[in-house]
């Protein structure tokens, strides 16, 4: 019997996350499988996957051929890098402590590296945040400039009016005096 590990989609429209599953290669694709091994969800940043790692192991040393997107998932975390690792094992390369500390370290290298890719989003967006928000105070001066700018010239076009006014009134009680 030819197996497959597949994606099993679920979710509603616009929304899907899928299972990692085993299955047999004529079984369509959320129809009957063997054995669930995780989930995917394509909708989070970074995508979020829950696997179990021995089985996955298992699968794909019994001869299992995942699909393109499960075999980059598998590959991603890890599944790959180990069979490899235990495949230099059997072939006496090194020991299986040694495996184990290879694939430790680039487990952690990795996690660094996704750690450092997340801050650097975060900051991007920090300092598009910021960039915002200085345009934003730039404009608000230019139209507090522009707002006080107009009081001054209305306050000073009253007060040239009732300068006028009291000329007027000064020029009138003048002659009556007279």
């Amino acid at each position: 019997m030819a197996t497959r590990i597949r994606l099993q989609r679920h979710g509603h429209k616009n929304y899907a996350f899928y299972t990692i599953v085993i299955a047999d290669a004529r079984a369509p694709r959320d129809g009957k499988f063997i054995e669930r091994i995780g989930t995917y969800n394509p909708n989070t940043d970074p995508a979020t996957v829950d696997l179990k790692f021995e089985r996955a192991m298992y699968w794909v040393n019994v001869g299992a051929q995942p699909t393109d997107t499960v075999r980059n998932i598998l590959s991603h975390e890890g599944v790959y890098l180990m069979r490899h690792l235990l495949t230099g094992v059997k072939k006496g390369a090194f020991d299986e402590a040694e495996a184990q500390k290879r694939f430790e370290a680039w487990k952690k290298d990795k996690q660094n590296g996704l750690k450092a890719a997340s801050d650097k989003a975060a900051a991007e967006k920090k300092a598009i945040a910021n960039a915002r928000l200085e345009a934003e105070k730039k404009v608000n001066e230019a139209k507090a400039k522009a707002l006080a700018e107009k009081k001054a010239a209305e306050e000073a076009a009253k007060a040239a009016e009732e300068a006028a006014k009291a000329a007027e009134e000064a020029a009138a009680e003048a002659p009556a005096a007279e």
